[in-house]
């Protein structure tokens, strides 16, 4: 519970007290304001009464309430609109926000798979190059053995050409050595 106020205040020359929750500095000023208002209306018209003067104030501060009251209900609906989008332009913001979060989260994830993919790869190339530096060998050693091959198949042509002309020729001896008997 507040702590109510008790305060002196002076209205067109007379003392009141007045009892509130506000402070003492705000009970001051509205008194300030309904003394200078009281004042205004009084000298305009220095016939009136005490009571006259006070209702005159209080019709001219319920006046001046009742225009800013209305003041304000017409602010408020034009305000409603502006007011309904930053809602919603709030609320989008909120399920951007976390959206971009989310996506930002997802990014990292993907950012840390393709850094454990590059790794990955990278081990791969090596791993395949390894294996093409190995196959290039292995290439050129078969290179050799076929050069080898082919040369020994050149021999063995070689050779069996000379052991035909050598077999013809011990046939021809063979005749002749046998004609030569006979």
């Amino acid at each position: 519970m507040t702590e109510k106020n008790k305060v002196i205040v002076r209205i067109n020359g007379q003392d009141y007290t007045v009892i509130g929750n506000e402070p003492e500095e705000y009970i001051q000023l509205i008194a300030e304001y309904v003394d200078q208002t009281m004042r205004d209306i009084i000298s305009q018209n220095s016939k009136l009464g005490q009571s006259m003067a006070a209702t005159l104030t209080a019709f001219t501060i319920a006046d001046k309430l009742h225009k800013i009251d209305e003041e304000l209900n017409n602010l408020k609906v034009e305000v409603k609109e502006p007011l309904d989008e930053l809602k919603s332009t709030k609320q989008k913001l909120e399920y951007y926000s976390k959206e971009f979060t989310r996506l930002t989260e997802e990014n990292k994830n993907y950012s840390e798979s393709n850094k454990l993919l590059k790794h990955e790869n990278n081990k791969y190339e090596k791993k395949c190059k390894h294996q093409e530096e190995s196959l290039k060998l292995k290439e050129d050693e078969l290179e050799k053995c076929h050069q080898i091959i082919s040369q020994l198949q050149n021999k063995l042509f070689e050779n069996h050409v000379e052991m035909l002309q050598t077999k013809k020729e011990l046939e021809e001896l063979k005749k002749l050595y046998d004609n030569s008997l006979k």
